[in-house]
């Protein structure tokens, strides 16, 4: 029985030990933040509803949602590396703040249109921040791990937070702009309480991103990242059409079998994380990529829960098998002081998926189930042949990045 005890905190160790405390204070707040990130699952129901929008106007005011995300990522990407990590993200989460109260207290078609455009500006703009925080405070061979780690709060408070807001929007819509306002003030106070500034004390470098753009294998990367949230979109866009209205499942029932996702997620995630950092990350991100791929494809088979059940265990392994590689990389292929920069770039390629998967997800679903499944599937099967093309290069630079000691080791 003891044996099984020191197994158990050997286990416990390798999969949370050894990280410097600032990144558990960047932990913590991520974690605080996204139990409080109630509003953005709810907006359509909020704009239709509350605000007594047609779904066309509900529809277009997203759309300027999107193009503020689109613009967000590369912004924030400069300001980390410009203002440093800290100001970014803590600053972002002030904005986010008061946009979210003044989206939840606007009335007229023109302030809420202007509210969602600057919420999409700064709702994600902490991502470059964090990320290049992650890449200035731990050491190359735990990044995976940490990565992992974040990956794992976000899932955990989005659960949470998702399943709290559904209660509350019955109650009264103002509670979730509250409630997430709240959080991303306490999420900026304890980074700028307990996180240090990482950022590296060198000059400005001329060019900007167009060093970024230089970089061949970060972009070759940006784009393999790019089919991979294409097909991850998906599941916000798409899939709740088609399970819905195509195989006629009711929302209820879809809903509960979806949060099979989470669950995944929030218990195996965990226990495989550490394991597979010790594998080459550029093939186990393309055969998470193939799995997610598979699973997606899968999905025009579907004519049941059940059925839908089974496809989601598939890409759900595939998720996880990716979770905390792609930010490990981009850490990586960044030089330190333009690690906000390729985290914006990064981040880039998730934004712009959330805006192209619902518009070719539509057309291919017009076409049938099969032309939407089966391309979604091959979109990640591309992608991962594309991991493994650029696998050598990103080996080569892993092999210079692990010589490099972490910016902060100890907090």
């Amino acid at each position: 029985m003891s044996t099984s005890f020191a197994e158990r905190l050997g286990f416990l160790r390798s999969a949370v030990g050894g990280l410097p405390r600032p990144f558990w204070a960047l932990w913590s707040g991520t974690l605080v933040n996204r139990l409080g990130t109630m509003v953005m699952p709810f907006t359509g129901v909020y704009l239709t509803q509350a605000r007594g929008m047609s779904v066309a106007a509900a529809g277009l005011v997203m759309a300027v949602f999107g193009a503020g995300s689109l613009l967000s990522q590369l912004l924030a990407g400069v300001l980390a590396d410009r203002i440093g990590r800290r100001a970014t993200l803590a600053g972002s989460m002030v904005a986010t703040a008061v946009t979210m109260l003044a989206l939840g207290y606007s009335t007229s078609l023109f302030a809420v249109t202007a509210a969602m455009f600057v919420l999409g500006l700064v709702i994600d703009a902490y991502r470059p921040a964090s990320n290049a925080l992650v890449a200035d405070l731990v050491s190359p061979a735990e990044r995976p791990r940490a990565y992992g780690l974040l990956f794992w709060a976000i899932n955990l408070g989005y659960a949470v937070g998702m399943t709290a807001g559904g209660w509350l929007a019955g109650v009264g819509f103002l509670w979730l702009f509250w409630i997430d306002a709240v959080s991303c003030v306490a999420f900026a106070v304890l980074v700028w309480r307990a996180v240090p500034e990482t950022r590296p004390a060198v000059r400005e470098t001329p060019g900007g991103f167009g060093l970024v753009l230089r970089d061949r294998v970060m972009l070759g990367f940006t784009l393999t990242v790019l089919g991979n949230a294409f097909m991850y979109a998906q599941t916000v866009t798409m899939l709740p059409v088609a399970m819905t209205k195509v195989v006629g499942l009711p929302t209820g029932e879809f809903g509960v079998v979806m949060a099979l996702n989470g669950v995944l997620i929030v218990i195996v995630q965990p226990l495989v994380s550490s394991r597979l950092g010790r594998f080459d990350p550029s093939w186990v991100l393309a055969l998470g990529m193939t799995v997610m791929g598979v699973g997606f494809a899968l999905t025009a088979f579907v004519t049941s829960a059940a059925g839908l059940a089974a496809t989601i265990v598939v890409w759900t392994a595939g998720e996880i098998a990716t979770a905390g590689l792609a930010g490990a990389i981009v850490a990586l292929l960044a030089p330190a002081h333009l690690r906000g920069r390729y985290s914006g770039l990064f981040g880039f390629a998730w934004s712009a998926a959330t805006v192209l998967a619902p518009l070719t997800g539509g057309a291919l679903l017009e076409a049938g189930p099969r032309a939407l499944w089966f391309t979604v599937g091959g979109v990640g099967v591309v992608s991962a042949v594309g991991m493994l093309a650029l696998a050598p290069a990103i080996r080569r630079r892993s092999a210079t990045a692990a010589e490099e000691p972490a910016a902060l080791s100890t907090a």
